[in-house]
This record gives structure tokens, C-alpha cells and sequence, in this order.
């Protein structure tokens, strides 16, 4: 088995642009929102133009030179896809607002818990140096076990390490990881004798030193090294999404213009938007092909993947320069976006009025007018899942397909869905609810379970292959996850219920520390530091920073939330849910 490998020099480096000409000033912000929601957090926050709401006109900028590329665009990009909450500008030339780090007490006066001094320093002690430079953290730093692939930089685990970064105003990290993985995907990707797409996204590298040569080479894994050789969908789209939270943290789109990136963003986007055989507008993937790397019974149409395809398109949408090659993508994401929305609000969703239809669901029904359109089998229904829908709740199921509805709650997929704005505002309070409800099952001891409820007994040995690190109630079989604290976070912040996240965080408090920062914790309740977790896992520490750096200031929340598509009329007007 051959690995991908590259030798890259330190040429590239992008300049910033003019800080008078940036995204934030071609977007106009609706922040009463968020000011207008319950604002348990005495904090005094830091205010902008951004906060105020104000018109291209009153910047002044109507008619800026730097604006004519997206003139014929500008009304989407104010009234559709990225008005919801902004962080406060900084300059890119300004000096870094480091949010509570070396010091007592955080520049918004709040008191910081004394674990944040504590995952600073681990977060830094994972810093990945190429050539000099940063360019990621590593997975783990926990040197107890074999390594395995824990000592390489993950796509989607830097993810929350670099939204740490940025809210602490220190680009240089995530813009060195963008343009690195960047050049990654254009290396040839060839597992045996088949050749990979040429948008795939690494699953992750790491940086070989040879001290022979005194040189630094970077080796990328598409899958060719992974356990079961599956190739990561997610990668791209975590890509795409954070290129849009460092545009958006800084306030400058030349990186995002870069050609090299909007070549990147088009490649993967061709992966994704080709047309076939599939009926659906959901996308078709594999088994462990997302953060549940292993065999889960994820096959078909994944939440986790549908709702980050989601969000990595309306990503994409702003970040695509309206050329020819551009305007072309812009017409086919819209379409899908349309497609997509309708799709997963109406089959995915499941409250308690919809399970009810479920359970009196007639099968074998044809044409057009069929209601029961997947041929479920309402036998199919699980038990627990009676017992499990709260009267006043909902959220999207873990998948859908011909005779097959995966009922599974799945944390990831459903936070996505809320930041991404897939979920309607009713859907999104429903989810919020519903958390709420069941706590114990959700939440427990530990946040977050990664799914409910877990699989056991003889269904488990057909559907993990007897897999002895999915065994009940453990890693990605209903183990909890310390790194989804800052999904869940961003979540509460959006849908006006910050409440639930402080009392996730100090639920998570109580413990993370003392335990030396595991990757994941197993039992019901997570209880139980997980049998085979490493420990000081990175995206468990900075999941924790930035889920406090929120909660801090909550206007962090723009870099990774989107605002509904006010052109997506919502399928479901009402929900049976209710607000607190």
C-alpha cells in the first residue's frame, strides 16, 4: 500500500487585503436576533458596526471597485445566506484580542474557570510545525498506547482547534492549515490500483522529518491507511466550512479568492453535485466515511453528511466569485439547496405527531399520491423509541432510505442542522427541547452521546462485525464525547437557549480535566473514562475552549452559524414543540 506524499515549499503565503474592503462590510447583520433573546451571561459585550445592522449605503461602499465582482450578487449575499450573527471585526492588521488566555479575568470582565488556562497550554502543546511554521494540531498527545494514526493532523478533528485560534484572534495557524491541505488534494490519490476523485480531501497527514536530509516532508492518508481504507466525505466539507469561519473571523476574502481555493472549493463540489442514478438529493456514502469512522450501520444517507453537505453549500455559496466557472456551481448548488431542504425537513424529521403517522403508516402504496413513500414497514418501528419521544420535541433521524429508517439520535448531525439552519426555527427549538426532555439519555454525566441508544446484544454483532471498540454504550456506539460541548454550545447560543450549554459545561467541568482529557467516555450515563480513549485528545480540549469562548461572547457564534434562506419556504409552519 502506497502513501500519498508531498514536499511543499512555504511559498504561497497570502496577503491580506485592505481592511476597509472586506466581507463583513458587503453583509448586513441582523443582531437584534440575538440581543433580543434571553441573556443570561452578565457580561458587557464588545460592539461593532457590524451589531448595528447598518446598509451598504450608510458604510459608504456601494460603490467600491473591490464590490463589482459580486455586484450582481450583493442581494444575496445580504438578504439570504449570511446575515445571522457576526463576530466583532478585528482588523487583520490590529493585535490579536486573546480571549481569556495568560490572564486571570478575559477582556469582557468575566471570571474564566481555571481549566481554560489549563486547555490553552495542552491546545499548544499540540501545535503541528512544518517547516517552522503551524499548520495543525496533532490528534493526541497521549503516548500511553500505540500510536496508530493519533500522532497526525485530522481535517475534521482541527476543526474546533482552529475556531479556538480565530476567536483568540491568531489567523496565521488556520490560514498555513487551508492552504497546506489545499495543496494535499491536488496529490494524486491512489488506493491499490484505483484512483480516487480529484476533490477528495485528506482524512488527515502528518509531517515526516528526515534528519539525514534535514528536510520536512508532508504524508497525506485519503484512506489508503485508514482502518477499513475508507475514504473521509466529511473532510471536504469541513474544508469549505471553515474557510468560510476564517473569512469570516477576519474579515477578509482574499484567501477565499485565492484561485487555488475557489479551484478547491469546485473540485469538491463536482464530487458532490454530479448527477447519476440516485433519486434523492441527499448524498450516497459509506459506511465510516465521517466522524463514525467505523461500521455503525451509517450506510445510504447519513444526518451527519446530509447536514454538513448542507451547510458546506450555503458555505460555498459565499464564497464563490460569480466568474463564468463560479455562476455556473452558484445555479447547481441553489438547486440542490432547494432540493435538499424539502427533502430532509419532510422525511427526516420525526416528532411526536409524525411518529404517529409512522405507526399507522399502510405499506405496498404506489403513484404519486403514496403517503408512505419508502415502503416502511411500521413493525419496523423500534421500541424504545415510544419511550423516547417526548410529547413536546423532535429531531432528524440518522437516515432514510427504501424500507429503512434509521431512527438513532445522532448529536452531530442534529447541531449541524440547527448552525446550518437546514432545521426550521420550530425544528431547531424542538431539538433544544428535546435535549432538554432527555438529558439524562443525551447529556448524563458526560456530554454528549454521540448517538442514542446504543446497539446491543446479537443486532450488534451483525451490525459492527462484533467490533470489540463498538461494543454497548462505548466510542461511537453511544459513547459520549467530550468535543460535541462546542456543537452543542453553538446550538444553545442560536436557538436563544444558552442555559442548556452552561449546564453541559459544567456538567463536563466536573470531570475533563481531572481525567486528562479523554477522547470519549463509555456507559449510560457516561460515567466511565472509555476503555480504549486516548488521553489529552485535542478536539476534546479545544471543544471545551470554544464552547467557553462562546458563552464568553456569544457574537463568535457568526464564524460557524448560518441564518435561514429566507427564498427556502419551510416546509413545516408549526411544530409540536413549545419554548421555555
Amino acid at each position: 500500500m502506497s502513501i500519498s506524499s508531498i514536499d511543499l515549499s512555504q511559498n504561497g503565503d497570502v496577503e491580506h487585503g485592505d481592511p476597509l474592503k472586506t466581507m463583513a462590510e458587503i453583509e448586513d447583520f441582523e443582531f437584534s436576533k440575538l440581543l433580543e433573546r434571553p441573556r443570561p451571561l452578565n457580561i458587557e459585550r464588545q460592539r461593532s458596526c457590524d451589531e448595528k445592522s447598518l446598509t451598504l449605503s450608510e458604510l459608504g461602499i456601494g460603490m467600491s471597485p473591490r464590490l463589482s465582482l459580486r455586484a450582481d450578487n450583493s442581494s444575496r449575499l445580504l438578504d439570504h445566506y449570511d446575515s445571522v450573527y457576526s463576530p466583532s471585526r478585528r482588523s487583520v492588521y490590529s493585535p490579536s484580542r486573546r480571549s481569556g488566555f495568560n490572564s486571570p479575568m478575559s477582556q469582557t470582565g468575566f471570571q474564566m474557570h481555571p481549566m481554560v488556562g489549563e486547555a490553552w497550554d495542552a491546545l499548544r502543546r499540540s501545535l503541528v510545525y512544518f517547516r517552522g511554521q503551524p499548520v495543525g494540531t496533532i490528534a493526541a498527545l497521549d503516548n500511553s498506547d500505540e500510536k496508530l494514526n493519533y500522532d497526525q493532523v485530522f481535517v475534521r478533528d482541527f476543526v474546533p482547534s482552529a475556531l479556538a485560534f480565530l476567536m483568540n484572534g491568531e489567523f496565521e495557524i488556520v490560514k498555513n492549515f487551508i492552504l497546506k491541505t489545499l495543496r494535499l488534494q491536488s496529490w494524486e490519490k491512489k488506493i491499490d490500483r484505483f484512483h480516487l476523485g480529484e476533490g477528495v480531501m485528506p482524512a488527515s497527514f502528518k509531517v515526516l522529518h528526515d534528519p539525514v536530509r534535514n528536510s520536512e516532508t508532508l504524508i497525506a492518508d485519503f484512506g489508503e491507511s485508514a482502518i477499513g481504507r475508507v475514504a473521509p466525505v466529511d473532510s471536504g466539507f469541513w474544508w469549505i466550512i471553515l474557510l468560510r469561519a476564517y473569512t469570516k473571523s477576519t474579515g477578509d476574502i482574499s484567501l477565499a479568492e485565492l484561485p487555488e481555493c475557489q479551484k478547491g472549493m469546485r473540485l469538491i463540489l463536482s464530487l458532490c453535485l454530479s448527477e447519476g442514478f440516485d433519486t434523492f438529493p441527499t448524498l450516497l456514502c459509506a459506511d465510516g466515511c465521517c466522524m463514525i469512522d467505523r461500521r455503525m450501520d451509517v450506510y445510504g444517507y447519513p444526518i451527519e453528511i446530509q447536514a454538513l453537505f448542507f451547510m458546506a453549500l450555503r458555505s460555498a455559496l459565499l464564497l464563490l466569485k460569480q466568474d463564468d466557472e463560479g455562476k455556473e456551481f452558484v445555479e447547481r448548488i441553489v438547486k440542490r439547496l432547494h432540493a435538499l431542504s424539502y427533502h430532509m425537513r419532510s422525511y427526516y424529521w420525526i416528532d411526536l405527531k409524525q411518529l404517529n403517522d409512522i405507526y399507522r403508516y399502510k405499506t405496498e402504496e404506489y403513484s404519486h399520491t403514496a403517503v408512505n413513500k419508502f415502503n416502511v414497514i411500521p413493525d419496523s418501528l423500534p421500541e424504545w423509541i415510544f419511550d423516547f419521544m417526548p410529547t413536546y420535541g423532535g429531531y432528524f433521524i440518522g437516515n432514510v432510505s427504501p424500507a429503512r429508517m434509521d431512527f438513532r439520535w445522532f448529536a452531530l448531525g442534529n447541531c449541524i442542522a440547527i448552525l446550518s439552519s437546514l432545521a426550521t426555527p420550530e425544528q431547531a427549538t424542538a431539538i433544544m427541547d428535546l435535549i432538554e426532555s432527555r438529558w439524562e439519555e443525551l447529556v448524563g454525566e458526560m456530554p454528549l452521546k454521540v448517538c442514542f441508544p446504543a446497539i446491543e446484544s446479537h443486532e450488534w454483532r451483525i451490525v459492527t462485525g462484533c467490533d470489540p471498540k463498538n461494543t454497548r454504550w462505548s466510542y461511537h456506539n453511544g459513547g459520549s464525547w467530550p468535543m460535541l460541548l462546542w456543537l452543542l454550545t453553538a446550538a444553545c447560543i442560536k436557538t436563544g437557549r444558552p442555559q442548556i450549554a452552561r449546564r453541559a459545561i459544567e456538567v463536563a467541568e466536573m470531570r475533563l480535566l481531572k481525567d486528562s482529557w479523554p477522547e470519549y467516555y463509555d456507559g449510560k450515563l457516561g460515567r466511565y473514562i472509555g476503555k480504549q480513549a486516548r488521553k489529552n485528545q485535542t478536539w476534546s480540549i479545544a471543544g471545551y475552549l470554544v464552547a467557553k469562548l462562546m458563552l464568553e461572547d456569544p457574537s463568535h457564534l457568526g464564524m460557524v452559524a448560518l441564518e435561514e434562506d429566507k427564498q427556502m419556504k419551510p416546509l413545516i409552519k408549526r411544530s409540536s414543540s413549545w419554548t421555555l
